[in-house]
């Protein structure tokens, strides 16, 4: 039986969400990074608009190999091969599961370089300029997201394995490879000043291509170790590939799904005014992080332990559920409330400057308030699709991701159309109603996940209403006090000069984002020190490893 020291048993899925988290904070460090170097040189416009869209294009195969389709499939199956002592079949596993993942992989990285231009001239709202960029584009991302397939691959691996940190931290190369793209063109040469956006994008996506292969490539030291039976084959006779594919099957419709919505949601908002793609894109990036950070965290440090604890009784999967929501909502919906009461700090922090102006920032943390209110509902939909990974049952994620998909589009369909006639400026608010779409989906989905596991425990696993109730008290009173802050040291949205621009001044002036970034500093910490003695008030107990054995 395979031991390692990154723990194991009961004690080692808090430490395990830690390294997740630890790795995922990382990645998302050097994500805002690039994301803050982007919206300098690129703004909220036509060219950002074909970069966003044509991230999303290639996820065919992110839908079919990614992270969360191979580990759904693979983890369950292999950690309970480890878990049985039988190593060497494991290993057999391991060596099918790479060379049927790389076939599919680079035949449809393929495929989609040939078809780039035919993909693109389907986006008519775009100008013939535009659909020329999103064809070279495409021909970079795709071959791209093959090589962050395969590095899927070996995050599920060393995941089996409890060696979480590695496989969650190798983005930072990806996200280094677009950025030294951003330095060296959009600044070292002068593109973005030269007006060369469309340059310095096909240069960026040749740095997001090097930073694929350069995720994939430091994982490789960490998985010699632990694949001493490893055998590279395309044989699906190997044992454990068939119940893979059964599962692997519903995951691809939910993930497919999951996808196609982004999809949607990016071709809706290009019906919309220019910049609304943009602006999904940006706030995306701040939506994105607590569900990475904590809804991801926790439901892939459970995923191996649940599954290697299928077969217990329904009360111990049912707790562990539990605990993993609770940890979940602690962090996730603080998150949410600091997002509502001065998230247009954050934003302006971040993005503003050069060609994303203070519109740009009104805007996106609009669309970022809309996407906050559905976040605890994403981020603990993340924990309960482990708990039926877990007790294989991948139908159930699939069918629930279809209403979740056809919801949000309904929704937002009916409301993007209606707020696009209200704007900031040149830039109009149809992406908000998108967002308010994603979020009433989100809290669907959450409510049937929840009903449909407790159908299958037949055993309470929620968080329970009562500590809810402390955890959504303690972050609006801590939101409360945020928002009169920031009324009082200065803010975007609404916009309002406070005593941090002020104090700038006075110690003889500084750049705007000096104000700006110290005004969410300044409203952060509050939050943050009132939703710590509101939580005390309240009972809820939020010290480190509080929630281990809640």
């Amino acid at each position: 039986m395979t031991r390692t020291t990154d723990g194991s048993g009961p004690s080692a899925s808090p430490r395990a969400a830690a390294l997740v988290g630890a790795g995922i904070f990382l990645s998302r460090i050097a994500g805002f990074a690039r994301d803050a170097l982007m919206s300098r040189l690129l703004g909220v416009g036509a060219v950002m608009d074909v970069w966003a869209l044509a991230v999303r294009i290639p996820n065919v195969i992110q839908v079919l190999l990614g992270e969360g389709t191979l580990s759904a499939s693979m983890i369950p199956v292999y950690a309970e091969m480890l878990e049985e002592g039988k190593e060497e079949e494991a290993g057999r596993f391991a060596g099918a599961a790479l060379g049927l993942v790389s076939v599919a992989a680079w035949g449809t990285a393929l495929l989609g370089i040939f078809a780039a231009s035919p993909i693109a001239e389907l986006f008519t709202a775009l100008s013939p300029d535009q659909r020329l960029l999103l064809a070279s584009l495409l021909r970079l991302f795709f071959p791209m997201v093959a090589l962050l397939a395969m590095s899927a691959w070996a995050l599920a691996i060393l995941n089996s394995h409890r060696r979480f940190f590695v496989s969650y931290v190798a983005p930072v190369l990806w996200n280094l490879g677009i950025i030294t793209a951003l330095v060296v063109f959009g600044l070292g040469l002068g593109w973005a000043r030269a007006g060369r956006q469309m340059d310095l994008a096909v240069a960026v996506a040749w740095g997001a291509l090097a930073g694929g292969a350069l995720q994939l490539a430091v994982q490789a030291p960490f998985l010699v170790p632990v694949l001493r039976h490893f055998r590279l084959s395309l044989s699906a006779r190997v044992r454990g590939v068939r119940e893979a594919v059964r599962a692997f099957v519903p995951i691809v419709l939910a993930r497919g799904v999951v996808s196609l919505g982004g999809l949607v949601d990016a071709a809706l908002a290009a019906l919309l005014a220019g910049g609304a793609i943009s602006a999904l894109h940006f706030a995306q990036r701040l939506y994105l992080l607590p569900i990475s950070l904590f809804g991801l965290s926790v439901a892939a440090a459970e995923l191996p332990e649940l599954s290697r604890r299928r077969q217990a009784d329904a009360t111990v999967l049912a707790q562990r559920v539990r605990t993993g929501l609770r940890r979940v909502w602690l962090l996730v919906i603080p998150t949410a409330a600091l997002y509502l009461a001065v998230g247009d700090l954050i934003v302006g922090t971040l993005y503003q400057g050069g060609d994303f102006g203070p519109d740009s920032t009104a805007l996106v943390y609009l669309v970022l308030g809309a996407y906050a209110i559905g976040l605890p509902a994403s981020a603990g939909s993340r924990m309960l699709s482990s708990a039926f990974f877990a007790l294989r049952d991948t139908r159930t994620p699939a069918l629930l991701s279809v209403v979740r998909m056809l919801l949000s589009a309904a929704v937002g369909v009916s409301l993007m159309f209606p707020l696009d006639r209200y704007g900031l400026g040149s830039l109009r608010l149809g992406a908000v109603g998108l967002a308010l779409g994603a979020s009433a989906a989100a809290w669907t989905e959450y409510g049937l996940l929840r009903r449909r596991l407790g159908r299958a425990l037949q055993v309470p696993h929620g968080v329970g209403s009562a500590y809810a109730a402390r955890v959504l008290v303690s972050a609006a009173v801590a939101g409360g006090a945020a928002w009169t802050a920031k009324l009082a040291l200065g803010s975007a949205y609404p916009a309002r000069r406070g005593w941090a621009a002020a104090l700038v001044e006075a110690l003889g002036g500084a750049p705007a984002a000096v104000s700006s970034a110290a005004a969410a500093a300044g409203t952060a910490l509050l939050f943050g020190v009132v939703f710590l003695a509101a939580a005390r008030a309240t009972g809820l107990d939020v010290r480190p490893g509080a929630l281990r054995r809640r």
